[in-house]
């Protein structure tokens, strides 16, 4: 299967690529090192030092003969990504390659309008060089659980039965996001659907849960480390905390800590990802994954990030309470359907336990560079404040 990777230096998007690679599939990825480039604008990096993508793809072709047909671009420009398609006739294509962070999309009117901007108008290029260059293509966006929100019932995934007035339809789940970025990727799914509708465009739509995790089965090399943020615009909960026990700093949890949200292993994330492409759509069909194993309230993961550094370091941790810089319900009830990957083979391969040691493993060696980025840690982007022309 020829697969093009958009968003392919990410997080996700690296450790997917060698999964595909090593599965025999032949890929092409494309990336405007765009989160590279905003990281380093918040005065951030990578807790884990990650090689140029041009140096991990040469090793990459160095120890297995293997490489990523590369194309350096944004996929917001039409020119661009209707001439990749064009060239590489993709039978699927996953979509990673937008702006991803809440709190910069919150930054001030400058980073709102650029998340809606780029990440909306990218979705629409991909739909329509589909149609019009290989409309048999099969796109799998990655979305976000995130588009739900937190309502006082059951999430089902993407639809459900409802009965109004005596009439019952099938209808799309409401969605209530929580922050710009958020927004973003639910009028994303409202467009895919679309598409579906009026060309039978194929698609999977992932509500993808927090994703954790250092390593993947295929990285076995430091020269092949997929990035780890920490700071408080580009990093997540658990990945945070992690970092912040290693380098002796207080853990941070924001509020009282009782958000609950749907966490999953790196490891678990590639895997999901990788059935939805073996195991695609049928023509025309529109399906949705809910993407996570296991949901956490924030406190129970900054407890049990707490036990874990405590019992292999030897050290006390501290948890410190954080005013939340988000409007979020603190506490809320959370149960989330998740089982169309299960019924494709799906079983989860992740142990947090065993997550977390290897990942504080890893991070152990970078206390010097996790030291150097204690700055920019703790929250400064408030949802309440954010307002204006912010550079």
């Amino acid at each position: 299967m020829k697969v093009l990777v958009l968003g392919v230096d990410g997080y996700i998007g690296w450790p997917l690529a060698l999964r595909l690679l090593s599965r025999g599939h032949q890929v092409s990825g494309a990336d405007s090192f765009f989160t590279r480039k905003r990281v380093k604008e918040v005065s951030s990096d990578s807790a884990l030092p990650i090689q140029s993508f041009s140096r991990r793809n040469s090793f990459l072709r160095d120890t297995t003969g293997k490489e990523i047909e590369f194309f350096r671009g944004d996929v917001s420009d039409p020119d661009f990504i209707y001439d990749m398609i064009s060239e590489t006739e993709p039978d699927a294509i996953v979509h990673l390659a937008e702006q991803r962070s809440a709190p910069y999309s919150m930054l001030g009117l400058k980073q709102a309008s650029e998340t809606m901007q780029k990440n909306i108008i990218s979705t629409m290029n991909l739909i329509y060089a589909v149609k019009d260059i290989v409309p048999e293509s099969h796109i799998l966006k990655l979305g976000t659980m995130g588009e739900y929100g937190t309502p006082n019932v059951d999430i089902p995934e993407g639809f459900f039965e409802v009965e109004f007035n005596g009439r019952k339809d099938y209808l799309p789940f409401p969605k209530n996001a929580g922050s710009w970025y958020h927004w973003t990727k639910v009028h994303d799914s409202n467009n895919l659907m679309f598409a579906n509708r009026v060309w039978g465009t194929r698609i999977t739509d992932v509500m993808q849960g927090v994703v954790y995790g250092t390593r993947t089965a295929d990285i076995v090399d430091a020269n092949q480390f997929t990035r780890f943020d920490i700071d408080e615009v580009w990093g997540t909960a658990l990945n945070r905390f992690c970092a912040q026990a290693i380098a002796s700093l207080p853990i941070t949890p924001y509020g009282k800590g009782g958000q609950t949200r749907g966490f999953l292993s790196l490891e678990d994330s590639i895997t999901c990802l990788t059935i939805g492409l073996e195991k695609p759509p049928a023509k025309g069909e529109y399906r949705v994954f809910n993407q996570f194993d296991q949901h956490y309230s924030v406190m129970e993961l900054a407890l049990k990030v707490k036990e874990v550094y405590e019992k292999e370091y030897g050290h006390k941790a501290e948890i410190k309470h954080v005013p939340n810089p988000r409007v979020e319900k603190e506490e809320h009830y959370y149960k989330p359907e998740s089982r169309k990957l299960r019924e494709l083979g799906y079983k989860p391969q992740g142990d947090l336990q065993k997550d977390l040691v290897r990942i504080m493993e890893d991070l152990s060696g970078y206390r010097d560079r996790i030291e150097k980025l204690k700055q920019v840690i703790m929250p400064k982007t408030v949802w309440e404040k954010s307002s204006g022309f912010s550079h």
